[in-house]
């Protein structure tokens, strides 16, 4: 009978918060910002295909608005050495860990909160007591009864009622929390794919400059050694070897800083792939294992905001940011609390009574110093705050993209002027070989046109290794083609919009 009679209050109090439960939702409602009014990036719009030169780097490349870019952009390079780095980076970087353990936070605080507000808290109670009596102490003169047990027990039901949307603004900035943890993740594996692109590029372009430098040593030194004889000959001056040993000098003192930046680029690349510099086996690039890719995808204005990762955490900053301004209004209105409590007491030899009872109890801040309305001014100030921090994302979206644009059309440019100078360089090492070998021209002249050889060689090579980097940093500013991921984790992993 009693257990029956605490099952009807639990259910009368579950029934009575659910009815009540509906109710105005105080504060804004979220609308996301609408999409940016420009059409292209660049006050002038871009050529659709760059200049192009002689060599696997110097092809023209097109840019297309309608063509997308792949979820691995980098495999768009052609090169299995780049690919194996990115994926054994994006396997084991520390970073993607800590990245994919806060969301995992965000989501178990948002699965807790959402079991609190929504259900009623019930709480069960049970005790236990050994009760003796002495009647003497109420002044009756009879023996005192024996020991006794004493049994209680009841269930507990509590629910704060939501009449103006507090919980459910609560409950949308949680929400929001777990979007802009979802995008950071996603914004981090860029990125990470985005270090290991440029730092495996710029690795490849310093062991170029690295054995360009031990050539033109090399013929630097024989530069030299034929200088010092023609000055035992009495044939050129002291200036002219103090020349040549300078020129020498500094050509070897660039070689130890080429080497250091070499050994940092390889520490970097065995970080970014997550182990440590002296159990790693970095590879090494080479540029002319790279294919420059022949088609860049360009995405609009509009549709880039809603590729970028971190224009998309920015985004679910200012949708918690709405929904907080909601929660600060929610609490300066009534919190009312339906409860309920039922249970029995008894001793161990009789079964008692039953106790039950419902309340409902209102708190309705009167006066707190305005300190309420103040965190209500606070949550919207915050709320203007991400507004601003949102377009200011987006202004430097664009701008990354427009520089990006920018940049790879002034690489085709200097890569052709480079390859010209190469050219000429070549041309004019040849005809200096055959002066030579025919006797009208010095062994020291021959060098010193093989030395100039060598030098716009190297200048072909840094401006073939600029159009990479540049293209790989267009494919970064453009979103790095996340939402075409074939994996169906990654797809269930990407955030959808929150709704408004």
């Amino acid at each position: 009978m009693h257990r029956s009679r605490s099952n009807i209050v639990v259910a009368a109090s579950a029934a009575l918060a659910l009815a009540l439960a509906s109710g105005c939702t105080v504060g804004p409602h979220y609308q996301a910002p609408a999409p940016p009014a420009v059409t292209t990036y660049t006050p002038q719009p871009q050529p659709d295909t760059t200049a192009g030169s002689a060599g696997p780097a110097g092809l023209s490349q097109t840019l297309n608005s309608s063509a997308d870019l792949p979820a691995q952009w980098w495999t768009l390079f052609q090169s299995p050495e780049l690919d194996g780095m990115v994926r054994t980076a994006l396997d084991h970087s520390p970073t993607l860990a800590q990245a994919t353990a806060r969301l995992l936070q965000a989501q178990e605080v948002l699965k807790a909160r959402t079991g609190a507000t929504r259900w009623p808290t019930v709480t069960g109670n049970a005790s236990v007591e050994e009760e003796q009596l002495n009647l003497a102490a109420y002044g009756i003169p009879l023996p005192n009864p024996s020991p006794f047990t004493l049994l209680n027990g009841s269930v507990a039901v509590s629910y704060a009622l939501d009449l103006f949307g507090g919980n459910r603004r609560q409950m949308e900035s949680l929400r929001a929390q777990v979007d802009d943890q979802a995008w950071q993740l996603e914004g981090a594996r860029l990125m990470l794919a985005g270090n290991v692109v440029a730092a495996a590029i710029r690795q490849a372009q310093v062991h170029a400059q690295i054995e360009t430098t031990q050539q033109t040593i090399e013929l630097q030194r024989q530069q030299l050694r034929i200088t010092q004889q023609r000055f035992q000959a009495g044939g050129v001056s002291t200036y002219d070897v103090r020349t040549a040993r300078t020129a020498f000098a500094q050509t070897q003192a660039a070689l130890p800083t080429l080497e250091q930046q070499r050994d940092s680029l390889n520490d970097q690349l065995a970080v970014l792939m997550g182990e440590s510099p002296a159990e790693a086996r970095v590879a090494s690039l080479s540029l002319d294992r790279l294919h420059l890719p022949a088609t860049l995808p360009l995405s609009l204005p509009s549709a880039l905001v809603r590729q970028r990762p971190d224009i998309r955490a920015a985004e679910a900053r200012l949708h918690e940011a709405s929904a907080n301004v909601g929660v600060a209004t929610a609490n300066l209105y009534p919190q009312i609390v339906l409860s309920g409590n039922g249970g029995g007491v008894g001793t161990g030899f009789t079964s008692g009574g039953g106790i039950w009872n419902v309340g409902l109890s209102l708190a309705q801040p009167l006066y707190n110093g305005g300190a309420l309305r103040a965190e209500r001014r606070k949550a919207e100030a915050a709320y203007q705050e991400a507004g601003s921090a949102f377009r200011q994302t987006v202004l430097e979206a664009f701008q990354q993209v427009a520089d990006a644009l920018y940049a790879i059309q002034h690489d085709a440019e200097t890569l052709r002027a480079r390859t010209d100078a190469a050219a000429q360089a070549d041309a004019a090492w040849h005809i200096a070989a055959a002066r030579y070998q025919a006797g009208g021209l010095s062994r020291l002249a021959l060098l010193d046109a093989q030395r100039q050889q060598l030098q716009t060689a190297l200048d072909r090579s840094n401006a073939a290794a600029a159009r990479y980097a540049d293209s790989a940093t267009l494919f970064q500013a453009l979103g790095g083609g996340w939402w075409n991921a074939a994996s169906t984790a990654r797809k269930l992993s990407a955030p959808q919009q929150p709704k408004p």
